[in-house]
């Protein structure tokens, strides 16, 4: 078995070639950390973008309402929400469909793969330093792309893996790719990060105490 990693948009992604060889510890690709998914239905899907539009307005009317007790915001509320069943939409409905669609969006963003939990496995990274002894990262955490969660937004937790490393290895940047070598362990943390414009935090579902750190060779 031949494995190799190919840089595409910044991203470390694993393509294999050749027959499988059954092995200890296997390379994986980021793509199988994540959990299992639900097809999701859009109820959005047959509103115009006029309507999708004045959705939004209601939407934020109705918070005006509720969280200002805004009187006037409620009076608009109430017309368009006549406006909307005039023309068949129950808004009430699509904005509950909307929370529980943000729940499981949320919820598969960190469910794990029970099918990598506890298995040797090898992936590769860009290295995000969280503990330094002297030149050297003891704990860090794995991102997929370069600059994650410093120049772009965080990845799901469950595409973070958080690496607990005592031999340490050189932090030379956020942009070197590395290898990680371990067995992943599943315990959802949310880890504070300090950044030179501020405090931000992330959720992560990964753990793991690696056996090996090593620079990635293209």
């Amino acid at each position: 078995m031949t494995p190799f990693l190919m840089p595409a948009a910044g991203v470390l992604s694993l393509v294999v070639t050749g027959t499988a060889a059954l092995a200890q510890t296997r390379n994986i690709g980021w793509d199988e950390l994540s959990g299992p998914t639900t097809p999701i239905e859009n109820p959005f899907e047959t509103l115009s973008n006029a309507q999708m539009d004045r959705l939004a307005q209601l939407l934020r009317l109705d918070m005006l309402a509720t969280e200002d007790g805004d009187t006037e915001a409620a009076a608009q509320a109430k017309v368009m929400r006549g406006e909307f069943t005039a023309e068949g939409i129950d808004a009430d409905f699509l904005f509950a469909e909307r929370l529980r669609i943000m729940a499981q969006l949320q919820a598969e963003s960190t469910a794990s793969n029970p099918e990598i939990i506890g298995e040797s496995i090898r992936l590769p990274g860009y290295l995000l330093p969280l503990e330094m002894e002297g030149e050297k990262a003891v704990e860090f955490l794995l991102v997929p792309t370069v600059g994650a969660c410093i120049h772009t937004p965080p990845p799901p937790a469950n595409q973070i893996v958080r690496v607990s490393y005592p031999d340490g290895f050189p932090a030379e940047g956020f942009y070197t790719p590395i290898w990680i070598t371990g067995a992943l362990e599943e315990e959802l943390v949310r880890q504070s990060l300090f950044m030179v414009d501020g405090d931000t935090e992330v959720d992560v579902t990964y753990q793991m105490k690696a056996e090996t750190v090593e620079l990635y060779e293209y």
